[in-house]
């Protein structure tokens, strides 16, 4: 671990007091609310969810059907709520994340740490209470997962953090899933398996052009302990593995040949980006490539599950 890294967290209990004293002049909006949840990640946690619910075999009343959706959506903006009060002190350190609520002094740590856990609770008893207990006990599994295995361990200890961290980020096919059907079967997991795959290259497409700010927050990411040509080659290698992951649906019989034709050129394209990364002299390019892939990725993903939804048997149009 870095210097940088070690008086970080010598400095940690100063800095949260720092905060403390800013947000007294800087009271909290409702936006920066709103930003604790993580938004743009919301969005894509609650297009992934959705799509596991669509595609599940069985009925579901509209409304359970919302709520289920809400659920996981208040679970993912409450995971992001807590992660963000545990990083706080390298969000300070970070230009890609100083300006968050609670490093930019306009929010108390303690105060996003109690919506973080309110919300947490909140959103699996009401999947409970409302949906089911095994969507609940998905929900409960994937926001104790982010706190505890990704932010709190993996992400400041080992550069495979986002390799294990990111099966965080793919329950909400799963949990949509048990939310239809009450259990986890194949299906599931193949689309669990596609976002847990889909996750190294997309995050160590930014991670390489923000290499300079992880290493001055000293946050152990692949480029920094590595270096480039190891990340672009485990890049490569992860990109390669979502052509069978991402044409199961068709083959396992909740896709059909629309959905195959679609994911493979999907692939096709991802897998050019990932070469055109590896070719790159991200020094003299300013990472243009790599800042292509990060985009084109999560694209990649939203256009994959739209295609899978209506290309479906399960849904209601299939």
């Amino acid at each position: 671990m870095s210097d940088t890294a070690l008086d970080i967290t010598e400095t940690k209990e100063n800095d949260a007091t720092d905060y403390v004293a800013r947000a007294g002049h800087y009271p909290a909006e409702v936006k920066d609310y709103v930003a604790l949840l993580k938004p743009r990640v919301m969005s894509l946690v609650v297009f992934s969810g959705m799509a596991g619910l669509l595609v599940a075999p069985g009925e579901m009343h509209p409304l359970l059907a919302a709520v289920a959706i809400l659920c996981i959506a208040v679970g993912s903006g409450a995971a992001g709520a807590i992660n963000m009060w545990y990083d706080r002190d390298i969000d300070l350190v970070m230009a890609r994340t100083k300006e968050r609520p609670i490093p930019a002094g306009k929010m108390n740590p303690d105060e996003a740490l109690s919506f973080g856990v309110v919300l947490s609770f909140a959103s699996v008893f009401l999947m409970a209470v409302a949906v089911n207990y095994a969507a609940a006990a998905l929900l409960a599994g994937a926001i104790l997962f982010y706190v505890f295995i990704y932010t709190m361990w993996l992400k400041r200890s080992t550069p495979q953090n986002i390799v294990i961290g990111g099966a965080a980020g793919a329950f909400p096919p799963m949990i949509g899933w048990a939310a239809v059907t009450g259990d986890v079967s194949w299906e599931p997991i193949v689309l669990f398996s596609l976002i847990f795959l889909w996750t190294p290259p997309h995050f160590w497409a930014l991670a390489l052009f923000r290499c300079k700010d992880y290493a001055k927050a000293g946050v152990p990411m692949l480029p920094v302990v590595s270096g480039e040509e190891a990340t672009k080659k485990q890049m490569l290698f992860y990109t390669l593995t979502l052509f069978p992951i991402a044409a199961a649906p068709t083959f396992l019989g909740f896709a059909g040949w629309i959905y195959f034709t679609v994911s493979l050129a999907l692939n096709l394209v991802f897998l050019a980006a990932a070469v055109a990364v590896m070719r790159e002299d991200g020094e003299k390019t300013e990472y243009k490539q790599a800042k292509r892939m990060f985009g084109f990725s999560i694209l990649y993903l939203f256009m994959l599950f739209a295609v899978l939804v209506m290309d479906s048997p399960n849904t209601l149009w299939g």
